[in-house]
């Protein structure tokens, strides 16, 4: 690996000077979306892999009703332990960002109490996963209130999210996606047979989808019609608008994508591969339930040609976007070779043990300069217009 990719050394002070002021960082997890434990669990490794000497540190949780709280920084009480899942919970006062961009001060409100303040931020880490985080909603909100972060803008994270219109705009750039159709809800109303004599044109199985929701919730693999029905109306319970995807023949290959420096070329780390076992898919419970039968093997065992091509499809899918920060570009790659891109993940699972900083892990950037990494993106990235 280039030394273009390792983070810069924290400012030197002056000989009698006084210690520079640690860079201030506002970690925002947890969220409204069925993926708010994952977020928790994310934050909890990025807590952990901040070098306190360098970073001031506010965690800020989002509960699952959306209630914005001062969460403890307390990485244990966010992980997955065994079966159990991590929550954000409810607090009295409410922390509230700045509608200006006169200074970064953040506050809390409580009833019957003035506001207090959190003092001011130098930049926002959302790790947010799903709708109403990873979707340019949150993106919005920061650029509104002029705040650096970490990650994708508002447009790049909406198209990231949205498995329809992220296929739409890779396909316009060249770059090979699977067949699929969409189902919005006004066609499954009005005319369910029709939106199913499109799913059959596919040909069986396919894979039913929502339409913006990640971490394999509420995808169902569907083998004949008699059953698409009953999967179609399990994706809506995550999202109204459903994709149907064609059952793509070959390995899962995902590769791990970093914003370059300045002008740079987007930087690609070595690919990776699912392998699963005792499961269809890579479902939800094979992900973080079911860890012993998802074996992650990186870097993957493929000729060296197609691992060059997932490489620059990746950095390609990343461009097209218009990505930033970082994201993950998920493959189906045949016996013959032949790259076909699945999805890209604009915020993609962070715990120390995904395969996103797994990936650069294998290829030579560590979780706790990676995180580093990102945050000095963030902070040389200007908000707003770009």
């Amino acid at each position: 690996m280039s030394d273009s990719t390792q983070p810069a050394p924290p400012p030197a002070a002056e000989p009698g000077a006084a210690t520079p002021r640690r860079t201030r960082v506002a970690l925002v997890f947890g969220g409204r979306s069925g993926e708010h434990a994952i977020s928790c669990a994310t934050a909890a490794g990025v807590l952990r892999a901040l070098d306190r000497e360098r970073y001031d540190v506010l965690p800020i949780g989002i509960t699952p009703s959306g209630q914005w709280v001062l969460a403890p920084d307390d990485p244990d009480a966010l992980s997955i332990t065994g079966g159990d899942l991590p929550e954000v919970g409810a607090a009295e006062g409410d922390v509230v960002l700045p509608m200006a961009d006169v200074r970064r001060e953040l506050t809390v409100t409580e009833a019957g109490r003035l506001p207090r303040s959190l003092g001011e931020v130098d930049v926002v880490f959302p790790v947010l996963h799903g709708p109403f985080g990873e979707d340019g909603t949150l993106q919005g909100l920061l650029e509104m209130a002029q705040l650096p972060y970490v990650g994708s803008g508002v447009l790049a994270s909406a198209a990231g999210m949205d498995k329809h219109y992220m296929k739409v705009v890779l396909a316009g750039h060249g770059l090979p996606v699977g067949p699929y159709t969409v189902i919005t809800p006004p066609q499954w109303r009005t005319d369910a047979d029709a939106a199913m004599d499109a799913v059959d044109s596919l040909g069986y199985p396919v894979f039913v989808k929502p339409a913006r929701a990640g971490s394999s919730l509420g995808i169902t693999k569907v083998d004949h019609r008699a059953d698409l029905a009953d999967a179609i109306v399990e994706a809506q319970r995550h999202d109204p608008k459903v994709v149907v995807e064609a059952a793509l023949e070959g390995r899962e290959i995902e590769c791990a994508v970093l914003e370059g420096r300045g002008d740079d070329a987007p930087r690609t780390a070595l690919p990776g591969e699912i392998v699963v076992e005792g499961h269809d898919f890579y479902d939800f419970e094979a992900k973080y339930l079911d860890a012993g039968q998802v074996r992650l093997s990186c870097p993957a065992d493929l000729p060296q040609h197609v691992i060059d091509e997932v490489r620059v499809v990746a950095a390609r899918a990343f461009e097209a976007l218009g990505c930033e920060g970082l994201a993950r570009v998920d493959f189906f790659v045949t016996g013959s070779g032949r790259v076909t891109v699945n999805e890209v993940n604009t915020m993609p699972g962070f715990t120390p043990y995904s395969m996103y900083p797994l990936m650069w892990e294998r290829s030579g950037l560590p979780y706790p300069e990676l995180v580093d990494e990102l945050i000095q993106l963030a902070l040389a990235r200007p908000v707003g217009l770009r």
